[in-house]
């Protein structure tokens, strides 16, 4: 078996490339995918054929994969949007092949990828399932740092707050549900996984008066599903649900929309906070974090968000089958 964990560069002008040499710190066996020319100076790094070559100690693990051009701290450069796009595909073509235990992806710009490669995905997420085989995936955030933990699932994503409400359809939430609680089990090693779902309106709709969708559509499919076996609880008024007391009755919360999961999250556990998309034929975690294109190259990138998703992308190589 695999015993590394791939590091993809992500963006080059963004801060991916300089956290890498520090996320050694994880204590995760690690390689990395990119241009040696776009890490940090002064970075001990040596290069491998295999992914699971041996280095000397305190060096890097470099995956060579040459880009156009030097990066730029900050200024992404157009040219070299085919490279970020090249590497995200080599990394899943070794983790589908088992020569990678697990994918953990530093941040990539969609807009520098759209304007130089024309990149037509909406995100990282998007990209991967199609290389993954076009499988149906979700979202989750999981903080790493909190106890309990706080593990979200949103239903919908990137969409407008207005469009949420016919985005979320009976289907969407189901296939949400499902996937999340095979991940649970699969990837978390939790057996008997409880799931909370909330309600998209103000105190799950309060009985219809604040909106139906919680009496004609969430709650029906819940029964259903309950019926088939499923440990799940709602619909639930959203804003009581992410406090301790709360969260020790579920190990997932499955959300209506990006922010009424995004928010509570990043409130208990910016820093340790990990994206991992579920439902994948390969482990995939990332940083909850983006290029930070403002600090990129001035030494003042936090590695903990890299380190813990690492960490949890280790663990989660551990727990899979």
């Amino acid at each position: 078996m695999a015993r590394r964990i791939l590091l993809t560069c992500g963006e080059p002008a963004g801060v991916g490339p300089e956290l890498a040499p520090l996320a050694l710190a994880s204590g995760v066996d690690l390689v990395w995918m990119g241009d040696p020319r776009h890490l940090a100076p002064g970075t001990a790094w040596t290069a491998v054929d295999d992914p699971d070559d041996d280095v000397p100690p305190g060096h890097l693990p470099v995956l060579r994969h040459d880009f156009a051009a030097p990066a730029v701290p900050g200024q992404p450069d157009p040219v070299n949007a085919q490279g970020v796009i090249d590497v995200i595909a080599r990394a899943v073509d070794l983790a589908m092949q088992g020569r990678v235990s697990g994918i953990t992806t530093a941040p990539i710009s969609k807009q520098a990828l759209k304007e130089g490669a024309g990149f037509s995905f909406p995100g990282h997420t998007e990209y991967l399932a199609r290389l993954g085989g076009d499988v149906p995936v979700v979202m989750m955030l999981a903080s790493t740092t909190v106890t309990p933990p706080c593990r979200v699932v949103p239903a919908t994503i990137h969409i407008p707050l207005k469009e949420v409400p016919s985005a979320l359809t009976r289907d969407v939430l189901e296939q949400a549900i499902r996937i999340t609680h095979a991940a649970l089990i699969r990837d978390f090693g939790i057996p008997a996984p409880r799931i909370a779902v909330a309600g998209l309106n103000p105190h799950a709709g309060e009985g219809g008066t604040m909106g139906t969708q919680e009496r004609d559509m969430i709650a029906p499919l819940l029964a259903v599903l309950r019926d088939q076996g499923l440990n799940l609880t709602g619909p639930m008024p959203a804003d009581t649900m992410f406090h301790a007391p709360a969260r020790a009755r579920y190990d997932a919360a499955i959300c209506a929309y990006h922010d009424q999961g995004l928010v509570p999250i990043k409130t208990l556990d910016f820093a340790g906070g990990v994206n991992v998309t579920l439902g994948l034929p390969f482990i995939r975690t990332s940083p909850d974090h983006g290029t930070a294109f403002d600090i990129a190259g001035k030494g003042l990138a936090d590695p903990s968000s890299t380190i813990a998703a690492l960490r949890m992308a280790r663990d989660m190589a551990r727990t899979r089958p």
